[in-house]
């Protein structure tokens, strides 16, 4: 018997090999044979550990919000910020699209996604319906955390102002460094398979199984939420409610559609300035190549390559991969699965941290607020480039990685799973 569930059968959310989970020892994850993605994973005391990552999480962000967090001197003229402020600032400015964005991604999803880890895992009395929307949540809304992004930003901003003046870290900073370990630690303790068969048994399947086939050819499919087998035919799944299909419907149309949005925003979004730096009174716009340009010139280079990477680099390919992607997995011709899927996890994986620039910005303009003497603004390109990464996120979430594998048929292995530590 699994060590996880009744059911030791799971199909694989990735490839939709339909495998058989062994017994896990503590610490120890059980990889599908055929994609390798991690299917589950055993962890000791597990109601304990996410709780107690979970809450310090909190009470890290809690204190990261009640104090300066960066601070600057130029010529005598000082200037701090606390973390709460930060989309003030951008709404003074006009720009309350990038201060609800800033909201969302880098403090109340995350502490929303604690909350639930927390309620989740520690046995709280609470309506069945209650917990399984907060188990829903919670898995819906983990890739939308990104606050190692704006961690990252941050960090990118004090070499940018290091030229201008003494920049420090204020009472808050320390703080928030540790929620961003203590969150990431939080989510890799929370198994998925686990705390749904927490929260409700899965239904049971009521036809034989056929291990090393996909759930397709079997009439089966797994639910995109809590990982329940369901038939191919139902479409809202009897534990968590979620509603899905056996393939995601119009799964390609709509990421094609997305990625040439995105596609037309992000030429003007590299060609218009993302912000205005004021000096003496003199404005200055500058555009994502031109602030690389500058760091470059400045011998910044591991910082001018990190935002040439994350703001050029990473997006245009992105939208290749992503077009690629959908070209090969409507295709006829024979395909390196293996190769394809690896590329859908890299895309999937390094997308989000095309925003490092839009955080950039947000710190500089609520840090660097000296009137006449020096101050910076965020600008329409700003706006723009993150519509793109957003839009190349979503893009990447509506593709269905189960169409690279749906033409291999039988998965012939030796062992059910690879077991690792």
């Amino acid at each position: 018997m699994c060590s996880h569930s009744h059911d030791p059968h799971i199909l694989c959310p990735q490839c939709d090999l339909l495998v058989t989970l062994p017994d896990l020892q503590f610490g120890q994850k059980a990889n599908c044979p055929r994609c390798k993605t991690t299917l589950t994973m055993r962890w000791q005391e597990p109601h304990k550990r996410p709780v107690g990552y979970a809450l310090s999480a909190l009470f890290m962000l809690l204190l990261s919000n009640l104090f300066p967090f960066v601070n600057m001197n130029v010529k005598g003229l000082s200037s701090e910020v606390m973390l709460i402020q930060i989309p003030q600032v951008l709404v003074d400015e006009n720009y309350a699209s990038l201060a609800s964005l800033f909201m969302i991604v880098v403090q109340l999803i995350p502490a929303l996604c604690m909350l639930s880890i927390i309620l989740l895992c520690k046995p709280v009395k609470m309506p069945r319906r209650w917990s399984v929307r907060l188990g829903w949540l919670l898995f819906h809304l983990k890739s939308w955390c990104m606050v190692e992004i704006f961690l990252a930003g941050v960090l990118v901003s004090f070499v940018k102002l290091i030229a201008y003046g003494d920049v420090g870290v204020g009472t808050s900073f320390v703080p928030y460094v540790l929620f961003c370990l203590l969150q990431v630690r939080a989510f890799q303790c929370t198994d998925r398979l686990w705390l749904w068969h927490q929260l409700e048994p899965a239904p049971a399947v009521n036809q034989p199984l056929k291990i090393g086939q996909s759930g397709l050819s079997q009439g089966l499919r797994s639910c995109a939420c809590c990982m329940a087998i369901l038939p191919a035919t139902q479409t809202h799944c009897s534990r968590c409610g979620s509603k899905g299909h056996a393939r995601k419907k119009h799964s390609l149309q709509w990421t094609l559609a997305l990625l040439v949005t995105s596609f037309m925003l992000y030429i003007p979004a590299n060609m218009l300035p993302i912000m205005i730096t004021q000096v003496l009174g003199s404005k200055m716009p500058s555009t994502i190549l031109a602030g690389v340009a500058l760091l470059w010139g400045e011998g910044s280079y591991p910082i001018a390559g990190v935002i040439f990477i994350a703001s050029i680099m990473v997006p245009s390919l992105k939208m290749l991969a992503i077009a690629w992607l959908c070209w090969d997995a409507n295709s006829k011709k024979k395909i390196d699965r293996e190769r394809l899927h690896v590329v859908y996890e890299v895309v999937e994986f390094v997308g989000r941290w095309s925003m490092i620039d839009v955080f950039v910005i947000a710190v500089l303009s609520a840090l660097v607020r000296m009137g006449q003497l020096m101050s910076i603004y965020p600008d329409i390109g700003a706006l723009l480039f993150a519509t793109v990464v957003i839009l190349t996120m979503f893009a990447a979430n509506t593709f269905d990685p189960r169409l690279i594998w749906d033409r291999s048929g039988t998965f012939e292995h030796k062992e059910q799973l690879d077991v690792g530590k």
